[in-house]
């Protein structure tokens, strides 16, 4: 894996903005010509700097009206309960994201949800189901100051 240069983190910088741009639109902003823009994404991606070019969909406009970062602490610290836990997560589409975190917490969850009501069902069925879940905090987002996928990158 090669050392980003400046003209990679231009380019990186630019994706993040907007990665629908062409080859020709991306080239114009990083002051090069298209081809060699073409090669550094192309190695971006085969390296891994870029990992997959996503459409960030409105939750609210989608019925998703209900944000929740919910804490989860796990029965036992054990291998067996965290792969249990995170096979299953990985698998609900309700879930957004899945940390695993230190402190008084073992994973947090973004989950989306219809409602209020949405959300207990899914608290007391899918997550109530799971054996390996000790206690839950659920923190209701009340209101979205940043939320940003772009990863900091300096120069």
């Amino acid at each position: 894996m090669e050392i980003l240069d400046k003209i990679d983190i231009l380019i990186l910088r630019e994706l993040q903005k907007d990665a629908k741009l062409t080859t020709k639109e991306l080239a114009a902003k990083v002051n090069l010509s298209p081809s060699p823009v073409f090669e550094r994404q192309k190695r971006l991606e085969r390296e891994g700097y870029i990992k997959k070019y996503v459409a960030v969909v409105d939750p609210i406009k989608t019925g998703n009206g209900i944000m929740v970062l919910c804490n989860v602490r796990l029965k036992h610290h054990s291998k067996e309960f965290s792969r249990q836990f995170t096979s299953v997560i990985a698998d609900i589409d309700e879930v957004v994201e899945c940390f695993n975190t230190s402190g008084d917490y073992d994973y947090q969850l973004k989950i989306y949800a219809r409602n209020m009501q949405a959300y207990q069902e899914f608290v007391l069925g899918t997550l109530g189901d799971m054996d390996c879940i000790g206690s839950l905090h659920s923190i209701f987002v009340i209101g979205e100051v940043k939320n940003t996928l772009s990863v900091p990158l300096k120069a």
